[in-house]
């Protein structure tokens, strides 16, 4: 039953999509089974961490603001998700504005995770973005939906 659960919001999605409406992404989010007992869901509950002169993000952090200071690092990591034959994966977080915050590194992992670097530079707000899709395997099915994450972050 669970399956067809699973089949019936891809479905639906879909549909939705293709007939030319939009879901946001809480409705995306809801067509999307959860991941339970997984790194993803513990970090869903955790704030932001300081480490060192920085600031580590997570899926838990989408829509939130950030302050830090000029120099201090904004570290990225984005994790994916499998279940049953597709991988909900990240793409790579980007800058908004490079001059207030500029990527020193960063990438994606086969495992659906994303990462990113970035050095504050000059004062002013820069927006870090990344988007999830979903990757299916052979004789599988995705939603197709893309949901986005999205952080402002403050430099003053």
């Amino acid at each position: 039953m669970k399956t067809v659960g699973y089949l019936a919001a891809s479905c639906a999605a879909g549909l939705a999509l293709g007939a030319g409406t939009s879901l946001t992404a809480g409705a995306a989010a809801a067509a999307v089974p959860a991941a339970t007992g997984t790194t993803a869901a513990r970090q869903q509950h955790r704030a932001p961490a300081p480490i060192g002169r920085g600031r580590v993000l997570t899926n838990a952090d989408n829509g939130h603001s950030v302050t830090v200071r000029p120099g201090e690092t904004v570290t990225v990591r984005l994790t994916g998700h499998r279940n049953r034959g597709v991988t909900f994966s990240w793409g790579a977080p980007r800058s908004g504005d490079v001059a207030v915050l500029r990527q020193t590194d960063g990438g994606t992992a086969p495992t659906g995770d994303a990462t990113g670097r970035f050095r504050a530079g000059r004062r002013g707000t820069a927006r870090i973005s990344a988007q999830r899709t979903c990757r299916a395997g052979h004789g599988h099915v995705c939603p197709h939906v893309v949901v986005p994450w999205r952080v402002t972050v403050k430099v003053s």
